[in-house]
């Protein structure tokens, strides 16, 4: 049987090893957080993907979460699967992953193989990764131990597409790297798809990224334009995708949010001005965009307040969802806190309501709960949908709703604005 430790029990680690343990293989959790550690092992979930209930089914199937790094000995394969941000000055913070390496390297043995998924620059597994495995165990990459490769592609909320069925990019440091990554993972899905070596698995990740974030930045555009001139762009987006070739449907919105769009096409921008001296501009472009979307909606609202000879000063403004991604309580980088934080400091009054946040980090702004939200709707001097989740009366929020500014483009109820 194969000992996978997993190390990173986030939103990408918690349900690769959940479908490693439904595979059969004897799974360890490897966290630095004891009360991440503590809730697993008492079967309680920190994540939206997973329920209590399948943390405890984990439990039965031989899961196990740990503090103690020493368990790396005992594994045939080891898949890092920590964050990645953004550091205070714009470029990759490494931090988790070589602190994961050197607990790694502590305790690596001979034949292991080692997988990162972290998403990451170009070159991070070969040059940042390798060198403090091999430092840390004395052993050499390819020939003592395996290295590879493989972004994680888990898309929070999607009941569709899973670990278990999104084709797996794998890159080796070697072809024999390779070759063992790509039969670990045949054992967890359906498909898994070679890449000539870990730079182009890298690289893929960022692409695949960076085509959303040019795209959403090119629609968020042209919604604001749109606008201007007096056409109603989601007709426009609804007409252009009845086009059954050539094109795909980007929709614009307040901004753009989770690890993934706001982050990881920064680490490409970034490894090519150090490396090669040269901005890469549609990124720089569609970073400049996506972060001014905040901006543009608090504008957007002071415009609907002023027709009505309202200031945003002392203005009661209701925000409508407050995550990233629709039905789902994960809220990085969302756009709905600089867009909070915006009005906050313009002096409106805020409030918020959330089907699944109770409490919120953006001091000043106040929870309201369900049973009162159709009053805080028509009391509001204007109610803004952030995110539409689909337990959302939008009919009866608009209809309650003095003013009502969509900036999802879902609310088809005279009087409503939308973005």
């Amino acid at each position: 049987m194969t000992t996978l430790v997993i190390v990173g029990m986030g939103y990408v680690g918690l349900p690769l090893a959940q479908q490693a343990v439904r595979k059969g293989l004897d799974v360890i959790g490897l966290d630095t957080s004891r009360r991440v550690v503590e809730g697993l092992s008492a079967g309680v979930s920190h994540v939206d993907d997973l329920s209590d209930a399948e943390i405890s089914e984990m439990l039965d199937g031989g899961f196990r979460a740990t503090t103690d790094s020493s368990v790396v000995a005992t594994a045939d394969t080891v898949v890092i699967c920590v964050p990645t941000p953004l550091g205070p000055a714009g470029g990759p913070d490494l931090g988790a992953v070589l602190s994961a390496g050197r607990a790694i390297g502590e305790h690596l043995t001979k034949g292991t193989l080692v997988v990162l998924e972290s998403t990451t620059y170009p070159g991070t597994t070969d040059e940042v990764l390798r060198p403090v495995l091999e430092e840390r165990s004395g052993l050499m990459a390819g020939e003592d131990f395996a290295l590879a490769f493989s972004p994680e592609r888990v898309d929070p909320g999607n009941q569709t597409f899973t670990i278990a069925n999104t084709p797996k990019v794998v890159g080796g440091l070697t072809d024999q790297c390779g070759k063992q990554a790509t039969a670990f993972y045949a054992q967890l899905v359906e498909q898994v798809v070679p890449a000539r070596g870990t730079r182009e698995a890298e690289m893929a990740k960022l692409l695949e990224n960076t085509y959303r974030h040019v795209n959403i930045a090119l629609v968020n555009e042209m919604a604001r334009f749109s606008h201007e001139l007096g056409i109603d762009f989601w007709n426009v987006i609804d007409l252009a995708a009845t086009k059954p070739f050539g094109f795909q449907a980007f929709r614009p919105g307040p901004g753009v949010g989770g690890h993934c769009i706001p982050i990881d096409p920064n680490y490409l921008s970034h490894r090519v001005k150090e490396q090669l001296g040269y901005p890469f501009r549609f990124v720089e472009l569609a970073q400049e965009i996506n972060a001014g979307m905040p901006r543009y909606v608090v504008q957007r609202i002071q415009d609907l307040l002023n027709h009505d000879a309202i200031a945003l000063r002392g203005a009661q403004v209701l925000l409508l969802g407050i995550t990233y991604k629709p039905d789902i309580a994960d809220q990085r980088e969302t756009p709905a806190k600089p867009l909070a934080e915006q009005l906050l400091a313009q002096g409106a009054s805020l409030s918020y309501h959330d089907l699944y946040v109770d409490d919120w980090e953006v001091e000043g702004a106040r929870p309201v709960g369900g049973e009162s939200l159709l009053e805080a709707a028509a009391t509001a001097d204007v109610v803004v949908l952030v995110q539409n989740h689909a337990g959302f009366d939008l009919r009866a929020l608009a209809e309650a709703a003095r003013r009502f500014l969509d900036l999802r483009g879902v609310v088809d109820e005279p009087g409503v604005e939308r973005l």
